[in-house]
């Protein structure tokens, strides 16, 4: 007969196992975001400098289409993947408006030569 407490403990050790691996992934995501908005913050910055129009949306289509080809792929939701890349092109916009205004201090990434000793 199995015991209630060695249940619990198991499930308990299971838990553990999984949120240590959210929280690595956590940490991926983060550094990667970090990556994603150094390339937009450039783009917004070369748009402005030239006046360009903040908006694209042939290539947001485009990247919709893709995303949601990727999402269905990989067995996960088109519908929250193209959510996630309208949330970052409303971010970049803003951003991009931001710039374009003379505005400073809007970037989301520090601009330093160096990177993060546990950058992964």
């Amino acid at each position: 007969m199995h015991d209630k407490d060695d249940d619990i403990e198991s499930a308990r050790s299971l838990l553990a196992v999984q949120r240590a691996s959210i929280d690595n992934i956590d940490a991926a995501i983060v550094y990667m975001l970090t990556e994603r908005f150094r390339c937009t913050e450039t783009v917004s910055r070369l748009k402005a400098e030239h006046d360009l129009p903040s908006a694209d949306h042939v290539r947001e289509a485009e990247q919709a289409d893709r995303l949601r080809g990727l999402a269905r792929e990989a067995g996960f939701s088109p519908d929250f993947a193209e959510a996630y890349l309208r949330f970052v092109i409303d971010h970049v916009m803003r951003h991009h408006d931001a710039i374009a205004a003379g505005e400073t201090g809007v970037d989301l990434v520090r601009r330093a030569d160096h990177h993060h000793s546990n950058a992964i």
